[in-house]
C-alpha cells in the first residue's frame, strides 16, 4: 500500500470520528459554574438551594460546576462544558473575550453597599503595617490571590504594588497563592504574615456567626484597602440555545423579587449566596476592570520605560473612556 493511500485512509477515518463526536446529542442539564474564592463545601451548602429551584425553573437538572481556579472556570465555558456563571471581574472578563461569554447580570451586595474592596490582612497585635509590608526585605510570608482573581491579585497589583514597581516574588520571603478563604485562615492561624483577600468574602464569614468565624476575624485587622471594586458578573455563553437562555434570565431576575412568601424564601437563599435578587447587566459592566488592567499595564511600562507598552496603555485607557462616557449617556 502506498503512502498516499495510508494518508487518505487515516484522514477518512479522523473525519468519521469528527463526525460521530458532532452527532453526540447536546446534555440535558444546565451547568452552572461556581466562582472558586472559597472552599467547594462551603459554596455547595449555601448554592444547592437556589441550584434547585433554577431547576424546577427550567424544567431540567442544574448543575453545579465547582472550579479549583478561575483559570478552570473560564476553560470549562470556553469548551462548552458550562453555560452560565459567577465569575469576579477579571476572570469574567477573560470569559468575554476567550470563552464567547457575555455579562448579563450582576450580584447586589446584600448590606447595601455597592460594591467592595480588596484588602490586606495580617494577625491582629502582630505590629505589621503597610510600611513595614512594603519594605521588601524577604523577611515576610505573603499570600497572593488566584492568579485571575480580581480582589486577591490585580487590585493590589494595580493599586499598591506597580505604582511601587514592587513585585511580590522578589519582595517577600515567600509568596503562595490560594483563594480568600484560605489565605484568611492562614493569617489568621499565624502560617502567613499577610495576604489578600476582599470585604466581602470577610462579611461572608462573619454572616455565618459562629465560634470559628468570630475566632478567625477577630485574629486578623486590614492595613490596606483599594479603591471600590464593581460587584461580581454573571456570564452566559453567546451561543447558548435561545428559548433555554430565555427561561434562565427569566428565573434569574424573578427570583427574590415581590412581597410573597415565596419571594421571601428565595431572598433568604439569596443571602447565603451573598446578593440580593440579581439585576440586569451588560458589557459596561467590566469598564472599571478594564481601566484597572490598562492602568497597571501603563505603570509597570513605565516602569521598565517601554514606550511602545506606554502609549498602548494609554490609547487601551483613552478608548476606554470613550466606552465609559457613551454608557453613562
Amino acid at each position: 500500500m502506498n503512502r498516499r493511500l495510508i494518508l487518505s485512509l487515516a484522514a477518512a477515518v479522523a473525519l468519521a470520528g469528527c463526525g460521530q463526536q458532532g452527532a453526540q446529542p447536546e446534555r440535558k442539564e444546565v451547568v452552572f459554574s461556581i466562582l472558586s474564592a472559597e472552599s467547594q463545601a462551603s459554596a455547595e451548602k449555601d448554592w444547592q438551594p437556589f441550584l434547585d429551584d433554577m431547576a424546577k425553573a427550567v424544567g431540567r437538572p442544574v448543575k453545579a460546576y465547582y472550579g479549583s481556579n478561575y483559570t478552570a472556570l473560564v476553560e470549562a465555558m470556553r469548551f462548552k462544558q458550562t453555560d452560565l456563571g459567577w465569575f469576579t471581574n477579571q476572570s469574567g472578563l477573560e470569559t468575554v473575550r476567550r470563552a464567547n461569554g457575555e455579562v448579563f447580570a450582576r450580584s447586589v451586595n446584600p448590606t447595601g453597599i455597592d460594591g467592595y474592596e480588596a484588602v490586606i490582612i495580617v494577625p491582629k497585635g502582630s505590629g505589621l503595617t503597610l510600611e513595614k509590608i512594603l519594605k521588601c526585605d524577604k523577611t515576610l510570608s505573603f499570600g497572593m490571590g488566584d492568579p485571575k482573581s480580581t480582589s486577591g491579585t490585580l487590585a493590589p497589583m494595580t493599586y499598591l504594588f506597580a505604582p511601587r514597581n514592587i513585585q511580590p516574588a522578589t519582595c517577600f520571603k515567600t509568596v503562595r497563592s490560594a483563594n480568600h478563604e484560605t489565605n484568611l485562615f492562614s493569617v489568621s492561624g499565624g502560617l502567613l504574615n499577610a495576604a489578600t483577600n476582599n470585604t466581602a468574602s470577610m462579611d461572608r464569614l462573619r454572616l455565618l456567626d459562629t465560634d470559628v468565624a468570630r475566632r478567625t476575624l477577630g485574629n486578623v485587622e486590614v492595613i490596606w484597602r483599594s479603591p471600590r471594586i464593581p460587584e461580581d458578573p454573571l456570564i452566559v455563553r453567546r451561543d447558548l440555545d435561545p428559548k433555554l437562555r430565555k427561561q434562565i434570565m427569566d428565573f434569574i431576575f424573578a427570583y427574590g423579587v415581590g412581597d410573597t412568601p415565596e419571594a421571601a424564601r428565595q431572598r433568604k437563599v439569596l443571602e447565603q449566596i451573598q446578593t440580593r435578587p440579581f439585576i440586569p447587566a451588560d458589557g459596561s459592566h467590566l469598564i472599571p476592570v478594564r481601566e484597572m488592567e490598562a492602568t497597571g499595564q501603563l505603570i509597570e511600562a513605565r516602569n521598565r520605560n517601554d514606550a511602545a507598552a506606554v502609549a498602548k496603555a494609554k490609547a487601551a485607557l483613552a478608548e476606554i473612556a470613550k466606552e465609559r462616557a457613551a454608557a453613562t449617556k
